[in-house]
C-alpha cells in the first residue's frame, strides 16, 4: 500500500515526526497551570458526568444488560471511539492548509503530516480510553481478555479515518468547501450511528440501512467488546476494513499525484 521508497523516507524522517508530536502535546499546554495533568481533567469529567447522569440520576438501561453502569460504558464507547475517528478525519482535512508554511519553507516528505496528526490523536486517545479502562476496572465491569480484541478493531478505525483524511486533504488544498462539506457531513454521520442509542429501537425497515455505513460495525465491534464483553462478530468489520485499506491506497496515489501542484495552490 506505501511504496518502498515512501517508507524509506518516512523511516529517516522518524526523529521529524516524533519531535513534531511531542511539540504539539506540549504546546496544547505550555500556558495552563495545571499543565498536561489537563489531559487527564477532561476526560475524567466526562466519563463522571456520563456515569453520573445516566447510571445514578436517569437510571438509564439496555436491554438485556444488567449492569448498573451498562448504558453509560456503551455511551462511553462509542464516543470515545468516534471521538478518535473525528479527530483524525477532522485534523487530516486541513493538515496541508495549516501546515503550509512549514510545507514552503522546509523541504521533508508531505506523507509525514497526516502521520503526525494520526499519532497525535493516539496520544489523546491513549490517555482518554486508559482512565475509562480504570473506570471499567473499579467498577467491575472490565471485560477480561476479550479487551484485547479491541486492537483489530481500532485499528480499522484508524485506517478508514486516515484515508477519509487524506483523501479530504488533499482535496481541500484545490477545492476548500470539500472541508466545510466534510464537517457538516460528520456531524450528521455521527447521529446516523448508533452511539447514544442502540440499533435496536430503530424502525425494522430502518435497520438494514445501517449496513452501509462503515462505522456501525466499528463502534457497534467496541461496545460489543466493552458492554457484553464478546469478542465481536469479524465477518461484519470485513467491508469497513476493506474500503479502509481502498481509501488509504486512494488517498496515497491522490497524493503522490498532486504533492506537487499542492505547493502551488497552497
Amino acid at each position: 500500500m506505501i511504496a518502498p521508497p515512501m517508507l524509506r523516507a518516512l523511516w529517516s524522517y522518524r526523529g521529524f515526526v516524533v519531535g513534531s508530536v511531542k511539540r504539539e502535546f506540549q504546546a496544547r499546554y505550555s500556558n495552563a497551570i495545571l499543565g498536561a495533568l489537563w489531559s487527564l481533567l477532561s476526560p475524567l469529567a466526562m466519563i463522571v458526568v456520563y456515569t453520573v447522569i445516566f447510571a445514578e440520576v436517569m437510571h438509564s438501561k439496555l436491554p438485556g444488560v444488567a449492569s448498573q453502569y451498562g448504558y453509560s460504558i456503551y455511551l462511553c464507547a462509542g464516543v470515545l471511539t468516534w471521538g478518535l475517528f473525528a479527530e483524525i478525519v477532522a485534523r487530516g482535512q486541513n493538515v496541508f492548509i495549516e501546515q503550509a508554511n512549514l510545507i514552503k519553507k522546509i523541504s521533508f516528505p508531505r506523507i509525514c503530516l497526516p502521520l503526525i496528526v494520526v499519532f497525535n490523536a493516539l496520544a489523546n486517545f491513549a490517555i482518554i480510553f486508559g482512565l475509562f479502562t480504570l473506570f471499567l476496572l473499579a467498577s467491575h465491569n472490565f471485560p477480561g481478555l476479550v479487551w484485547f480484541a479491541l486492537l483489530p478493531v481500532l485499528a480499522v478505525l484508524v485506517l478508514l479515518a486516515t484515508g477519509i483524511g487524506m483523501v479530504a486533504g488533499v482535496l481541500n488544498v484545490f477545492f476548500r468547501d470539500v472541508g466545510q462539506f466534510l464537517t457538516i457531513a460528520m456531524q450528521f454521520w455521527f447521529w446516523l450511528t448508533p452511539i447514544v442509542y442502540p440499533a435496536s429501537i430503530l424502525p425494522e425497515n430502518v435497520r438494514p440501512l445501517l449496513a452501509w455505513n462503515p462505522m456501525v460495525a466499528v463502534i457497534g465491534a467496541c461496545q460489543a467488546i466493552l458492554v457484553e464483553g464478546r469478542a465481536p462478530d469479524w465477518a461484519t468489520l470485513a467491508p469497513a476494513a476493506v474500503l479502509a485499506v481502498l481509501l488509504c491506497v486512494f488517498g496515497l496515489r491522490l497524493f503522490r499525484k498532486r504533492s506537487g501542484e499542492m505547493v502551488d495552490e497552497l
